[in-house]
C-alpha cells in the first residue's frame, strides 16, 4: 500500500480483516475496501466529524454510509469476535482482567438520599 499513516491499520492489521469485510456481488465498483476502512479507523481514533474526514479516504458520504451498513449488520462485532477467536486459539490474548474500586464509581445521583422509598420528606 505505500506509507502507513499513524491512524491507519497496519498491513497485518489489514490482513486480519479483510476476509472479514462484506462485500456487494452487484452495482458499481466500489471504492478500494482498505481506503474506506483507513477513513473509518482515522475518523474513530481522531474525532473528527465525517465532513472533515481528509480526501485521501474518498468521498466522506461514502465512508460514513459504509460505516453505517456494516455497524447495522453486524460486521464489526463478527469482525471483533472472530479476530479474538483467532487470538485465543494462538495464545496471544491475557484474559485476566482486574477492576480496582478505586476506578469503579457510581454516578453522583446514585448516592443514598438517607430516605427509604415510599417514605414521607422529614420537615
Amino acid at each position: 500500500m505505500g506509507v502507513i499513516r499513524r491512524h491507519e491499520p497496519t498491513d497485518r492489521e489489514w490482513e486480519l480483516l479483510a476476509p472479514l469485510i462484506s462485500r456487494a456481488v452487484t452495482g458499481r465498483p466500489r471504492t478500494e475496501d482498505r481506503k474506506i476502512i483507513n477513513g473509518m479507523v482515522y475518523k474513530i481514533r481522531t474525532g473528527i466529524s465525517w465532513r472533515d474526514l481528509p480526501t485521501r479516504y474518498g468521498p466522506w458520504k461514502t465512508v460514513y454510509t459504509r460505516f453505517r451498513r456494516y455497524a447495522l449488520d453486524g460486521m464489526f462485532t463478527r469482525a471483533l469476535q472472530q479476530i479474538q477467536a483467532q487470538a485465543d486459539e494462538a495464545g496471544d490474548i491475557d484474559w485476566l482482567v482486574q477492576i480496582d474500586s478505586t476506578i469503579v464509581r457510581a454516578h453522583q445521583h446514585a448516592a443514598p438520599t438517607g430516605q427509604k422509598r415510599g417514605a414521607a420528606p422529614r420537615l
